[in-house]
């Protein structure tokens, strides 16, 4: 009865209508390739994805290979150097004159008047020496000469006696020639002996030592009772005293073959002495030689420093302030911009993003700085650091330019 209910009411296995279940069974076998559609859509998706990021980054990598085969360099523009550069330069200060004091005479010392530091006036007695050989040398010659003119005398009576007996022919004319003859003989005789008491008295004015010039006494190299040899024997000369003018001191300078164009008579440089910090003394360039050293390849020059107090010392070392006006434009760079091949000194010069190797021609160098004579140009772009690979039309980049005032 139940069953026949069931069927009567349209019921059929799960207690829905069959035409439910038809459209149940209709929708079931299209569910998994749905899934399958959406699985494919989304795996195509990220396949193109990822097709799309391999390019974009093979073309990322080409362009930073493309950039990193151009190599970024930085720059600096050459620095005009003054038209006069200061050079400072070792300089030695000697006195304007100085002198050794030798004797003229052999003797023993008796006495000296000056010591080391005594300023002296010209004419002034420094010393004395005792000479007794020559004393009795001049004793001698002046009791020659006496009896050369005791002779002299006796001749000139007896020439003029027979002169006058010559004239009545009392005598012979040769015994009047002789006459004559003893005459010029004894006369002769007497000027040498005047001639040799003349040397040993200024031999014997040698025994005083006096100054030649006014200056200060450096040296004393002799004392009381010794021995003074004036160098005619074959001993040394004694040297008894040094004297040096020092109120104008000379200060001798070398200046090298780069700069002597630059020197001129008249111009007026200084001396600095790190005994003095921060003291400038002023003198004047009074000459040069004219002449370079073939040795040091150097010019000398001569400077005149006033010196009326003393306060500067002969033998001193200075530096020499000199301002030397440049001959044409030249320019500094830094030293760290120089390439040194087989063909000479260059340096890389940036146009139109291409290298130009340039040779140049160095100056002075300044430490962290050298000056070029040719080669360069104010607008041109220096590369610093050059790589030793660099060559001619490579292309670079430049990453930093340095102005010219920037240059250290």
């Amino acid at each position: 009865m139940r069953q026949s209910e069931e069927n009567d009411s349209g019921l059929i296995g799960d207690g829905r209508s069959p035409l439910l279940n038809e459209v149940d069974s209709e929708k079931r076998p299209r569910q998994p390739w749905l899934s399958m559609a959406i699985l494919l859509i989304v795996a195509a998706g990220l396949l193109a994805w990822g097709i799309r990021s391999r390019i974009n980054a093979g073309k990322s990598l080409q362009a930073e290979a493309a950039q990193v085969a151009v190599p970024a360099v930085s720059v600096v523009s050459p620095k005009l150097a003054a038209p006069a550069q200061e050079i400072i330069l070792p300089g030695n200060v000697q006195p304007f004159i100085s002198s050794p004091v030798y004797a003229r005479t052999d003797g023993y010392l008796q006495k000296w008047y000056v010591d080391i530091g005594t300023h002296v006036t010209q004419g002034q007695l420094l010393a004395v020496i005792a000479t007794p050989e020559v004393d009795q040398q001049l004793e001698q010659a002046l009791s020659n000469l006496d009896t050369a003119k005791a002779n002299l005398a006796l001749a000139e009576i007896t020439k003029n006696r027979y002169q006058d007996l010559l004239k009545s022919h009392a005598v012979s004319q040769q015994d009047a020639d002789n006459a004559v003859g003893s005459y010029n003989a004894n006369k002769s005789i007497v000027e040498s002996n005047q001639a040799n008491v003349k040397r040993l008295q200024t031999l014997q004015s040698f025994e005083k030592i006096y100054a030649a010039f006014d200056g200060v006494v450096t040296a004393r190299n002799i004392d009381i009772g010794d021995l003074i040899n004036s160098g005619s024997s074959s001993g040394a000369k004694t040297d008894l005293f040094h004297i040096s003018q020092v109120d104008t001191l000379r200060v001798y300078v070398n200046v090298p073959e780069e700069y002597s164009q630059g020197i001129k008579v008249g111009t007026t440089p200084y001396i600095a002495l790190a005994e003095f910090p921060g003291r400038r003394f002023k003198g004047t360039l009074v000459r040069t030689a004219d002449a370079i050293n073939a040795t040091t390849r150097t010019l000398l020059i001569e400077i005149d420093v006033p010196n009326p107090t003393g306060t500067l010392f002969t033998g001193s070392y200075a530096e020499v302030h000199l301002s030397v006006p440049s001959q044409f434009s030249t320019f500094l760079i830094p030293v760290n911009t120089l390439i040194f091949r087989s063909a000479g000194l260059h340096v890389g010069v940036v146009k139109e993003g291409k290298v130009e190797l340039t040779a140049v021609t160095p100056g002075r160098d300044f430490g962290n700085q050298i000056e070029i004579l040719t080669g360069l140009k104010p607008d041109d772009q220096v590369i610093v650091n050059p790589p030793d690979s660099l060559v001619s039309g490579q292309e670079v980049q430049v990453v930093q330019a340095t102005l010219p005032g920037d240059v250290k």
